[in-house]
Parts: structure tokens; sequence; C-alpha cells
């Protein structure tokens, strides 16, 4: 399908980009200096855009500017630059409702040049790398876990009024081309022989073609493919995993949801925990030491716990202290006789389901990631690929027991244990 270009669109550059910014930056965002003496670097390597450090003398940002196509493949796949649009809205929307200190702040959007830019995040770093490095972090479960809690309870109709709920549902209901990219790649691509496929070969060849023959996941798959497309319970980051987030020794930040739109709770849940899955069984590709390496997987293991529980006790606090929300309303529940034990119910309920649905997601994503087109660097960095097939086999078995077990699962030690013992 052809891409909607507005007239003066261009993709930006380190010569252009200064005296486009001069004319876009607000006024109280001064960059200090002459803008031919910025430095502009060129920074994008992900799959989508182009990315920009532009430093002044005083202060640096990040801009970011769609391409009407994918990055990683080039001008025959085609691509909306309204993503720029949905991005720039989603971060919006998640510093309100999850915190500004949790998200980056954004300074403009223009839509005509789908470019916005973006608080530059020094000294941070991408996750991903430093779970590779197998480096801690004291805060992150705590972050990440409000991040989760606030952001999916505060856009459903748990947590909001029904006409705003509604009007983030017809906000971010555009967004059909990354929620198609989603939809091949996650939920079905990696069940059949797909063109864009891509793992560890000859190794995993046997592996690969067990999942395909594999009826009872596929099943699941297309349920939850379902789901992703009919469920808009909340406003989601899309794309949530190591890789979009950036942190420091203390402070974390949830960085590019250009995939975000309002669907189910679960999958933001299963994507971020399925990349701790990741990091655990890519250690031994990494860390050739044994006593270190248990020790790590140990505390990542305690990391895909934590990030559970303090969602959950966040998550429900808030469906405790609510004010406005037209499902489960406060009318039924606080003024019935049975309130305490009617809320408590529909509460275990409810959760239950989220997680039940969020284990499954998480082995979808592991699935994707091993058998499908975007890889990620936990195994594609093991250079051996005897040691790197081996890891990825790990992963792939604890995908099938998260995706055709989750309901016989109570919580995550059971979990871990299973994982502990592959």
């Amino acid at each position: 399908m052809p891409v909607d270009i507005p007239v003066g669109y261009m993709p930006q550059n380190v010569d252009s980009l200064p005296l486009y910014l001069v004319e876009m930056l607000p006024p109280e965002l001064q960059l200090g200096g002459q803008p031919d003496s910025w430095s502009v670097q060129e920074v994008g390597d992900g799959n989508l855009n182009l990315v920009f450090i532009v430093s002044g003398l005083d202060k640096t940002i990040i801009v970011k500017q769609a391409l009407p196509y994918v990055r990683a493949a080039g001008e025959g796949w085609p691509l909306s630059l309204s993503r720029a649009f949905f991005e720039y809205n989603v971060l919006v929307a998640e510093r309100k409702y999850a915190g500004d200190d949790l998200v980056p702040e954004v300074y403009f959007y223009d839509k005509n040049m789908a470019v916005f830019a973006m608080e530059y995040l020094t000294p941070h770093v991408i996750l991903r790398k430093e779970l590779i490095a197998g480096k801690r972090f004291e805060n992150l479960t705590a972050d990440v876990g409000r991040f989760l809690a606030r952001t999916l309870f505060c856009t459903s109709d748990i947590g909001m009024e029904s006409c705003h709920k509604k009007a983030l549902v017809s906000r971010f209901s555009n967004n059909h081309e990354l929620c198609k990219i989603t939809e091949d790649l996650i939920f079905s691509e990696p069940y059949y022989d797909a063109e864009r496929n891509n793992w560890t070969s000859p190794q995993l060849d046997e592996d690969v073609k067990a999942v395909w023959q594999d009826t009872a996941m596929i099943q699941v798959a297309m349920r939850y493919k379902y789901k992703f497309m009919t469920e808009s319970q909340a406003l989601l980051h899309g794309d949530l995993h190591s890789g979009s987030i950036m942190v420091t020794e203390k402070e974390t930040k949830v960085i590019d949801p250009e995939f975000g739109f309002m669907g189910p709770m679960a999958f933001d849940i299963g994507n971020y925990l399925g990349n701790l899955f990741f990091a655990y069984f890519a250690q031994e590709g990494h860390q050739p030491n044994i006593e270190q390496r248990d020790q790590y997987k140990k505390w990542l293991l305690t990391q895909i716990e934590s990030t559970w529980t303090i969602f959950e006790t966040q998550f429900l606090s808030l469906w405790l202290e609510k004010e406005i929300g037209e499902a489960y309303p406060n009318s039924i529940y606080r003024n019935s006789n049975h309130s305490i034990a009617l809320l408590e119910s529909s509460q275990r309920e409810f959760m239950r389901t989220l997680f039940i649905d969020s284990l499954v997601n998480a082995g979808l994503e592991i699935n994707r990631r091993i058998i499908g087109f975007a890889g990620v660097a936990d195994f594609n960095e093991i250079k051996d690929s005897e040691i790197r097939s081996h890891c990825e086999r790990k992963a792939l078995k604890m995908a099938r027991e998260l995706i055709i077990n989750a309901e016989k699962f109570e919580n995550f030690k059971q979990i871990n244990q299973i994982a502990a013992n592959l």
C-alpha cells in the first residue's frame, strides 16, 4: 500500500537538522550556541526510525523521525509516517498516568515531517545491554511494576471515565499498521514457514519444525492473536522489552512506544517478563564463571516474580482507592452488605485471568524472538552457534510450558522452578 507523504516531507540528516530545529524548537527550549555549532549524530540502531542526538552548549535532546518504510527492511516494506504521532502521544499519556519520573519529557511534534523531540537521557543505558553484562538494578522491579500498574489501571474502564476511555480508543485505533506488524511477527509467522523467519540454523531446525507441528500451541497462539486484535482494555506501550527501557543505578525510564495502542493488558506484562527470561536463558553464553552465572540467574528469577508482585499490589491498591471508572462501579462495590467480599472475589477473578494471559504472552514473545524476524541481542551476541542454540532451545521449552500450561500455574515460584530445572 502506498504511503501518504505530506508536501515538504524530507528525511533529515546531520546537516539539515539544525536549521529545521531553529524553526521548530519551543522558545523555552534553548540548546545554547549557534545552530551551525551544534553537534548532531545519527544513532538509530532500531528497526523503524531515524534517531539523532543534538547537542548545543547548554542542552542535548533526542530527535526522532519516521521514515515512509521499515528502516530494517528498506523501501520494500512501506510504513505510514503516522507512527511518530502515536509514539509522541503515548509518551505524553504515559507521563501523565505512570509518572514523569518513569518516562522522558517530550518537547514538540511535527506532523508534516513526522518528527518529534524528546529528553536526552544520560547517563542512562539500555537495560538489555546491562542484563547481558550481568548488572543488577535495585529499583528496577519497583519502577517497572509501578509503570505497568499505573498505566494499565488508569487507562482502563476500571480506573477511567468511560467517555475518556473511548476517546483513547479512538485516538490510537489508527495505529493499525504497527499492530499488523505485531499480529504477524508475534502471533502468526513463528508458527509456519514464513519468509521472514530467522533462527539459528541448522542447530534449531528440528526444534522449529516441531513448533510448526504443535497444534495445541498453535491454537493458543491463534486465540491470543484474536484477543490482541479485539480487546481494548488499556493503553499499551506495545513493545515493552528490555531494549525499550533505559536505566541508571537509581532510575528507570521507559522509551520507544511507537507500537502503542489500546489493547489487552497482559500483552505488555508478558512481553517484559518474556525478555527477563531471555536474559536468564542467555547467561550461559555470556558468563563463563559458573558461580557468578548461577547467582545472577537467581537474581533474574526474583526480578520476574517481584515485578508481577509489585504490579499486582499496586494495581489492586489503585482499584481499592478509585473514585471513577464504570467497570466494577463504586455504586455497587461500596454500597453492598457484602461489598468487601464481593470486591475481593471480583479482583481475584480479574487478576487470575491477567496472570494466565501474561504467562501466555511471555511464551509467545519468546517464540517470536527465537524463530521470527526480529531476534534479540541476548542470544544474537553469543558467537558460538552451538552454545547459542543450546540456550535458545531451553527458552523454547520454557515458552511451550508458559503457553500450554499457563492455567496450571498458581504463582511464579512454580514457573521459576521449571526454568531452573531446564
